[in-house]
C-alpha cells in the first residue's frame, strides 16, 4: 500500500509582517501571506508575471520563531500541509479557503535585509 501524505513546500516573499496572537489556552498562532511568482511568455511574446498569494499559519514555537525572524518582504521557504477551512459570510453563505499549516520554515533573507514589497 502507498503512503500518501498531504505535503506542500513553497518559496516566496512575505506580503506583510507576521501577525502573532496568543490564545486563551496559551497556544501561539502566527498568520501571514506569502507571494509566489510564475513567469511565462504569452501568445504575443510578452513576458508575464503571475503572482499567487498563499495564506500561511504556524503554531507555538514555530509561530514565535517566524515572528522573530521574518518581516514584510522576507524571502522564506515553508513546508507543511494544506488545511481546508470553511466559514459563514455575513450574508450567510458558506465560504471555503485553504491555508498552509507550517511545520518548519527557512528564512532565506536575513531579517535586516528584507526587501521592500
Amino acid at each position: 500500500m502507498y503512503n500518501i501524505t498531504n505535503s506542500v513546500s513553497l518559496t516566496g516573499h512575505l506580503g506583510k509582517d507576521v501577525e502573532i496572537n496568543t490564545l486563551e489556552n496559551g497556544s501561539v498562532v502566527a498568520n501571514v501571506s506569502i507571494a509566489t511568482n510564475q513567469f511565462y511568455t504569452n501568445s504575443k511574446g510578452q513576458k508575464v508575471q503571475d503572482v499567487t498569494w498563499h495564506n500561511v499559519e504556524a503554531w507555538n514555537k514555530t509561530a514565535e520563531l517566524m515572528g522573530q525572524l521574518l518581516k514584510k518582504g522576507s524571502l522564506v521557504q515553508v513546508q507543511g500541509m494544506l488545511k481546508n477551512n470553511t466559514y459563514k459570510s455575513k450574508e450567510g453563505s458558506v465560504r471555503n479557503y485553504t491555508k498552509i499549516r507550517v511545520s518548519n520554515f527557512k528564512a532565506l533573507t536575513k531579517n535586516e535585509e528584507a526587501l521592500p514589497f
